[in-house]
């Protein structure tokens, strides 16, 4: 079986939490600067967000790349840290502060998040695999106590 270059770099990052942050970084800044012309979109990835979100302890600007799915106006995220036993912390951060903003290329949406439970969850979270191998891996990786949360960027 063939494995795409992409495909070997995105197993090489799931592996690699210590460079995870300086990466995502990285990211968001050429994002931004660019007005999302660069990193929106790699090939083998589906579309990227940058979703900026206030710190639920520390109360600061935080800035986290996600690759998002959409529903029709709404915007689903998937907190699977990569298939870590943990949740990511943007996760507990829209727990605390559910009003942010994300960029989608260089617009700029006002956003209310909440979790989806329920028999919402159970219609999405199948959508969410199928939509990328992504998820699906990180989905195989975490321990049978842990339920990926899902999350609904609502525009406000």
């Amino acid at each position: 079986m063939s494995v795409s270059p992409v495909e070997v770099l995105m197993r090489i990052i799931d592996r690699s939490w210590p460079i995870i942050g300086p990466l995502a970084r990285g990211h968001a800044a050429i994002y931004r600067m660019t007005g999302g012309r660069l990193g929106e979109r790699f090939p083998g990835v589906p579309p990227i967000l940058l979703l900026d979100h206030v710190g639920a302890r520390s109360g600061r600007l935080r800035t986290t790349p996600l690759v998002y799915m959409r529903d029709g106006d709404r915007y689903v995220l998937v907190a699977a840290k990569g298939g870590h036993p943990t949740n990511p912390a943007w996760f507990y951060n829209l727990r605390a502060h559910p009003h942010a903003t994300i960029q989608i290329g260089a617009r700029r949406v006002q956003v209310a998040a909440s979790e989806v439970i329920g028999e919402e969850r159970q219609a999405l979270w199948p959508r969410a695999l199928a939509y990328t191998s992504h998820w699906r891996r990180y989905a195989k990786r975490v321990p049978p106590s842990r339920t990926i949360p899902l999350v609904l960027l609502q525009p406000r």
